[in-house]
């Protein structure tokens, strides 16, 4: 697997409305694990739309993750020209320094939002240009990384197209795990 689309869900389905969220450092970690391991198996592009929560996530992890493998680079292919209009300021900002420090920009209809096919052929264009997927999904919720999996099942029935998950038991082994590092690390009294 040579690129790997990511998604997941927006901060807000998570209940995510602050960026030191505890959550988000779970979420990053298990993306940074996943990363690293495909890193190993020649991954070489990741693809995002820009979209809030899971994928921005997964840039910022990309992109503190190049300065250990440069050869790995970033893609936003956003469905539409400024998805971002409506943002707070704060979060335009956060934003527009991930699209700058980007690989690669460009937006999918070349066009500001005008109807909601744009993001359906954003999915499809996005799932077209990559080997494989890497989505943040709990099967049971429905939401955002749910419009991605239908044409990434469509394209695996025809062609080796792995769909990798991340899971809400994945999150909570993890956070195990760190809780358990935690205590391993405290000292003896």
């Amino acid at each position: 697997m040579k690129v790997l689309a990511v998604s997941g869900y927006k901060a807000h389905e998570l209940g995510i409305f602050d960026p030191k969220h505890q959550g988000v450092t779970y979420i990053k970690k298990a993306l940074e694990q996943k990363f690293r391991s495909y890193i190993n198996e020649g991954l070489e592009w990741v693809i995002i739309s820009g979209q809030l929560g899971v994928e921005i996530w997964a840039a910022e992890v990309i992109l503190m993750l190049k300065k250990e493998f440069p050869e790995v680079k970033l893609s936003v292919l956003t469905p539409f020209l400024q998805q971002e209009d409506r943002w707070k300021e704060e979060t335009k900002e956060h934003y527009r320094s991930i699209l700058q420090q980007a690989d690669y920009v460009d937006s999918i209809t070349k066009r500001p939002y005008d109807n909601p096919a744009q993001l359906r052929m954003k999915n499809e264009f996005i799932i077209q240009k990559s080997d494989a997927i890497l989505l943040l999904i709990d099967e049971d919720k429905v939401g955002s990384p749910h419009y991605y999996l239908e044409p990434a099942k469509k394209k695996a029935e025809t062609k080796d197209y792995p769909i990798y998950t991340i899971t809400p038991e994945d999150l909570d082994i993890l956070i195990q795990e760190v809780e358990m590092e935690r205590q391993d690390n405290w000292p003896n009294e």
